[in-house]
């Protein structure tokens, strides 16, 4: 088997032709089976059935759907924790080489507050089948693998009973815990008279019953208890409280807030009066955090297109004078946003397809000093790097952090510099 790819597989060759096999390692000997493709395809895709050389790294696996033909949510539930944070370093480096054409040294860290890479996942997203049991989607499939538990979700979310019962007519069903204990709200999709039958009258419950073709119509609304979770951030001495709504976008590892803020402020290292953008705010969580360091006497400027994070981080940044929030894209806001042209220092946190190049050319016109890159994606960072050099900045380091034990994906924080010949 050979070398560990972008999407959770190993790459292997059958008669010349390259082969995406998942459930491998590097290095080991398998029995595999083609799943997708076949002569005339660029590649093939394969599942690993037996293991006739087994890596160091391989374990038994935490959860009896996580093999071939299960569960396509953890992708190395056979691997150990340790060979996990190896194996996405090297992703990382690879992307990075390849699409940004840097050669830096990448490790990845381990993330506070999940137990041996298990009970982390305060959101957990199940699937209703056609006769309304509950489960996760197979790998590259719509068909849904019915479960009772799931290893990596975090104690909260369990103790919310969804899975025990069945959801008729239901489309899915959302379980997602706050800091505190008792902080849970459930979201159905599907309809309400469903939802109120099968949730718990002690958590709170949002239902959108809204067709997927309609769902620009009308908003997810709460029907019972409260219709948010609050998540409490702890960096140093700093501590804040962050109202999100139960369909709001936040880390769901119980520590990757704190892991990330700490990494952003660490890397920008921000004083009183400077200026800083936070680009794709969310629900203004490196805001606050920027807010505090920049002081009264600083700027914020954070820009968000979503409207629940904007409704979200509304209410959380209400207090910091020194924040302005803007609605609106990114790309679209920068380019109509009046005042001075530079910011000292930014903060890009994109989606999973990145920045891209209308965002970057923005804000390497503002010439910080320092940029902060929050990626879940190495290759959408990798690609934007690459922007970026064209624009003097260069890489000046990256930290890797395991956000998501068992699966592929991983959270990363670049820091970009200003290189000295384009200084202004």
């Amino acid at each position: 088997m050979g070398p560990v790819a972008h999407g959770g597989h190993c790459v292997a060759r059958l008669d010349g032709q390259v082969v995406f096999v998942r459930h491998a390692l590097p290095g080991e000997r398998v029995v595999a089976r083609v799943t997708e493709g076949g002569e005339g395809s660029p590649f093939l895709r394969a599942d690993a059935e037996q293991v006739l050389k087994a890596s160091p790294d391989r374990v038994p696996v935490r959860c009896p759907v996580a093999g071939p033909g299960g569960c396509g949510g953890c992708d190395w539930q056979h691997v150990s924790v340790a060979g996990q944070h190896r194996l996405k370093a090297a992703v990382v480096h690879e992307q990075l080489a390849r699409l940004g054409h840097v050669d830096v040294p990448v490790a990845v860290e381990a993330v506070a507050g999940d137990h041996s890479g298990l009970g982390w996942r305060t959101r957990v997203q199940y699937a209703a089948d056609d006769d309304g049991r509950l489960g996760f989607r197979r790998h590259r499939s719509h068909e849904v693998v019915p479960v009772q538990a799931c290893p990596i979700a975090h104690a909260a979310v369990q103790a919310v009973p969804v899975t025990a019962s069945r959801w008729p007519a239901v489309r899915g069903v959302e379980v997602v815990a706050g800091s505190a204990p008792d902080d849970r709200v459930i979201i159905v999709h599907g309809p309400e008279p469903v939802a109120l039958q099968q949730a718990p009258a002690e958590v709170g419950l949002i239902v959108d019953d809204v067709p997927e073709a309609g769902r620009p119509t009308r908003r997810p609304r709460r029907v019972q208890g409260r219709g948010f979770v609050r998540q409490t951030v702890r960096v140093g001495e700093w501590e804040r409280t962050f109202r999100v709504s139960g369909s709001g976008f936040w880390q769901v590892h119980p520590g990757a807030a704190d892991a990330l803020v700490g990494a952003v402020l660490q890397a920008l290292d921000p004083s009183p009066g400077e200026r800083v953008l936070d680009l794709y705010s969310g629900a203004g969580l490196f805001a606050a955090a920027l807010a505090d360091r920049v002081g009264p006497s600083g700027q914020v400027l954070a820009i968000e297109a979503d409207d629940g994070a904007v409704r979200d981080a509304r209410r959380n940044l209400h207090d910091l004078p020194q924040v302005r929030l803007v609605a609106g894209r990114v790309d679209v806001v920068l380019r109509r946003e009046p005042g001075s042209p530079r910011a000292d220092l930014v903060v890009l946190d994109p989606p999973r397809t990145g920045a891209r190049k209308a965002v970057v050319e923005q804000v390497a016109r503002r010439r910080p000093s320092a940029v902060a890159y929050v990626a879940c994606d190495p290759a959408a960072l990798g690609r934007d790097i690459a922007l970026f050099a064209g624009r003097g900045y260069r890489l000046a380091g990256v930290r890797g952090f395991d956000a998501f034990p068992m699966t592929q994906h991983v959270e990363c924080v670049a820091l970009l510099v200003e290189n000295i010949s384009t200084s202004r």
